[in-house]
């Protein structure tokens, strides 16, 4: 993998619930000065500015790079603070995820890819921009004991209602991988780089995708 920094790139980031690979991507988006896009932003604004399939091939037949448009109309600035955007969202579950959904949020990330220097954080994005030329992949992943004791103490909640959560989650998103990309999440094939956070705190992961960015 040689990324180069000096055209537009993006980096995908795949995480396990409690790993903090969301945060993760925060901080690298940061440190590189481009925006950081969830799963939460991209639903929001599918569901406040009705992105439906149709909606964007309406979009995309007025424009060649329609998100750019669509961003400017908005006036979404490139920030860190991207997912305020919409605020007080819940994303849906992964369970719940329709192909109408998924079809919208691919034709999203790939019209911000196409934009502009960016970092992704989950909605497969591994998959969806697996062919643009300049584009990193990264998984974070950590042990099952990291995971519950980084829940538990976010949300406030019991060693066992955190392990529950995890499982439940997991499990979803396999699901929800498996069923629109035919992989797996947990196939390190889909990755340039896998990191498991148990021995790192997450600005020392941040520094060594940066190092590997730039070696």
């Amino acid at each position: 993998m040689n990324m180069k920094l000096n055209e537009k790139y993006v980096i995908t980031i795949n995480r396990e619930l409690g790993s903090g690979g969301r945060t993760i991507g925060e901080k690298l988006a940061k440190k590189l000065g481009v925006p950081f896009y969830d799963k939460a932003l991209i639903q929001g604004l599918q569901e406040k500015y009705d992105l439906t399939p149709e909606e964007i091939e309406r979009l995309k037949g007025q424009k060649h790079n329609w998100w750019a448009d669509f961003k400017r109309s908005l006036k979404i600035m490139p920030s860190y603070a991207a997912p305020n955007i919409v605020p007080g969202h819940t994303a849906i579950p992964d369970f719940l995820m329709t192909n109408d959904i998924f079809q919208s949020e691919t034709e999203i990330l790939k019209g911000i890819a196409d934009d502009e220097s960016c970092v992704i954080a989950g909605r497969s994005g591994f998959y969806v921009l697996r062919d643009h030329p300049n584009h990193l992949s990264v998984l974070i992943q950590a042990p099952m004991e990291h995971r519950i004791s980084r829940l538990v103490e976010k949300r406030g909640i019991t060693p066992q209602e955190a392990e529950k959560i995890i499982k439940e989650v997991d499990k979803g998103r396999e699901s929800y991988v498996k069923k629109y990309t035919g992989t797996s999440r947990y196939d390190t094939r889909n990755y340039d780089i896998v990191f498991n956070v148990s021995q790192h705190s997450e600005d020392e992961i941040v520094d060594l995708i940066l190092q590997y960015i730039k070696k």
